[in-house]
């Protein structure tokens, strides 16, 4: 048996030798070129905010064109109002990492990231947030970004992240069109209303509840534990709702 598998081995070997022959490399290929019309630029749907955790814009500014740290964003929004484009809007900035937001877990390639230049502990300057009501002014209008697309980076990565800070004013925000918002006092919601499945429908992992919820009061209660569950579903139901008519 032995010396008739011997005696295989060359026509075993003559046949691969006549088989498909290996891929060749692209490169160096003669490759033929036919331009289509057929595409358009990167449209993104969603504008995720940071802060940067920096004491100063050339601090931020080091890290986030540090080719060795790899993150950036699209713009860098400064305490005295200035602006800085970091990655033109085109392209695909490295400010959200691991994430999710309504079932979408590539949110690099579906977003404007904006980082603002705040330690995380202290108020967000006037000046700052005047700049930053401008810039998603221009950036929604042109790419017909809905508001209520307008949202953290501990939104879209609850548990791992919880920029920008529980002092963000994220209800002026929405006073101008840019996030959602509701006010107390608020309705109940009606009986048998599931907190879980109201916060995947607002956009948050379902993968992570417990992480969700409290980047969901973090968000839309100032970072406040102390809601009971009735409250947190009364705001839940009205930001739902409030969702669902600025879609229409």
């Amino acid at each position: 048996m032995k010396a008739f598998s011997f005696l295989l081995l060359p026509f075993a070997l003559s046949l691969l030798a006549c088989g498909s022959p290996a891929p060749r490399p692209l490169a160096g290929a003669a490759v033929r070129v036919e331009a289509s019309p057929n595409f358009d630029a990167r449209r993104p749907n969603l504008v995720v905010l940071h802060h940067t955790s920096n004491s100063n814009l050339d601090k931020a500014l080091a890290t986030l064109t540090d080719p060795g740290r790899k993150v950036s964003a699209h713009y860098l929004v400064g305490r005295d109002g200035q602006i800085v484009r970091l990655v033109d809007e085109k392209e695909r900035a490295w400010h959200a990492g691991a994430s999710w937001w309504g079932g979408n877990t590539d949110i690099n390639s579906a977003s404007i990231g904006i980082e603002l230049d705040n330690d995380g502990f202290e108020p967000f300057a006037d000046a700052q947030i005047d700049a930053l009501l401008g810039l998603l002014a221009d950036v929604l209008q042109r790419y017909d970004i809905p508001g209520a697309n307008v949202v953290g980076h501990a939104d879209v990565a609850p548990g791992r992240k919880t920029d920008p800070s529980d002092r963000f004013p994220w209800r002026r925000l929405a006073g101008h069109g840019f996030g959602l918002w509701c006010d107390e006092p608020l309705p109940p919601a009606p009986e048998g209303f599931d907190l879980t499945l109201a916060l995947a429908a607002l956009g948050y992992s379902p993968a992570a509840p417990e992480a969700s919820r409290q980047a969901f009061l973090r968000h839309y209660a100032g970072g406040r534990e102390y809601l009971s569950e009735e409250q947190e579903k009364a705001l839940a139901h009205c930001l739902f709702n409030r969702k669902v008519t600025e879609s229409r």
